[in-house]
């Protein structure tokens, strides 16, 4: 795993990843936790979200993400369209969601 360097509006974030299109899907769903209820479990509540967002403000995206290995601000970053890489974290949480119903003992 390589070491990304993820921007996009107010987001600005670090993390690991396997290539540049994985990080900027990691932005995209932390942007999207922070207000939709992704998991089952998730540990806050919405009143939490809420309070949490109230207290430090929201990240918001811009019209790309854009990725690099080497830093922030670099003319060389990938660029991803925002759009596209919702659409595909859909197609995924859709996907997990079926995988966890399958996986789900019967009775």
């Amino acid at each position: 795993m390589a070491k990304y360097y993820v921007e996009s509006g107010t987001m600005q974030l670090v993390t690991d990843a396997d290539d540049d299109r994985g990080a900027a899907l990691w932005a995209m769903h932390l942007c999207l936790e922070q207000v939709l209820p992704i998991c089952p479990d998730d540990p806050l509540t919405p009143g939490e979200k809420d309070r949490r967002l109230q207290q430090r403000g929201c990240y918001v995206l811009d019209e790309t993400i854009r990725t690099s290995e080497k830093g922030f601000g670099r003319k060389d970053a990938e660029v991803h369209d925002t759009g596209e890489l919702f659409a595909e974290w859909n197609q995924l949480m859709i996907a997990m969601s079926k995988l966890q119903r399958q996986l789900q003992p019967v009775g």
